[in-house]
């Protein structure tokens, strides 16, 4: 599942200050206090084929497009790979950010590599900005394919022509107004940003509500807020969601 980074359109002109309220908190929990101890390495490296991944600190296997892929860069560097593209043996990571901190706080990227490899200190927070980019370009993508319509009407006007395969709401738009658009329908919903940045996605000042259309980009929305919601997450937020 790749996508081509930084399209050319009102989606990438989002700004820094527009992205700054729904920055992610690192949350005040140790995360290694929380996760149990790793277990020493596998004898035989795991294959990056099928669609399981093993996580190198819980040791879960989860589906390889929800969990998040690092490689070694020629500089050492631990590089987060989204579209799990890059060559070289991958490290794969649940996406929740205790399980990215205890990473980084357990080396457990030196013992997947079986090497010593640097990590940059602000690797959650990296991660978040990144996916974040990428949900923003994937609505891009659905505004300019004509797979997605914003505003009450529109998206209300979808909903009853059964169109939509996903809406997208402002994070902090009226909740009896969110409830109001689906009006009881049973339609995935997802709340990633502020109704200011949806705007600038979709070329306006302000929008709350986006309908999306059933296919590929919609189930690409679907999972790339996931990982996104995961990495934003505190320790007792995840907790809370059972997360």
């Amino acid at each position: 599942m790749t996508l081509s980074p930084h399209q050319n359109e009102p989606a990438s002109a989002v700004t820094n200050a527009a992205l700054a309220p729904v920055a992610g908190s690192l949350g005040l929990v140790r995360p290694e206090e929380l996760i149990p101890a790793l277990p020493e390495s596998d004898d035989e490296e795991d294959p990056e084929t099928g669609p399981l991944r093993r996580c190198i600190v819980t040791r879960a296997r989860h589906p390889a497009e929800g969990m998040i892929r690092f490689v070694v860069g020629p500089d050492r560097k631990i590089v987060p790979d989204l579209t799990a593209t890059l060559p070289g043996r991958g490290m794969w990571l649940s996406a929740r950010r205790d399980v990215v901190e205890t990473a980084v706080a357990r080396k457990a990227f030196s013992r997947a590599a079986r090497a010593e490899v640097l990590v940059p200190d602000d690797l959650p927070a990296m991660i978040e900005a990144a996916l974040t980019r990428r949900v923003i370009d994937i609505l891009g993508l659905t505004r300019r394919a004509g797979q997605a319509v914003s505003g009450f009407a529109k998206a209300r006007e979808w909903l009853v022509a059964d169109r939509v395969g996903l809406i997208v709401q402002a994070m902090d738009g009226s909740i009896d107004e969110r409830a109001r658009v689906l009006n009881g329908r049973d339609v995935p919903v997802i709340t990633p940003f502020p109704a200011q940045v949806l705007g600038q996605v979709f070329g306006r000042e302000h929008v709350v509500h986006v309908a999306v259309s059933a296919g590929r980009l919609a189930t690409m929305l679907r999972v790339e807020n996931e990982r996104l919601t995961g990495i934003r997450r505190t320790r007792s937020e995840a907790d809370q969601a059972g997360g």
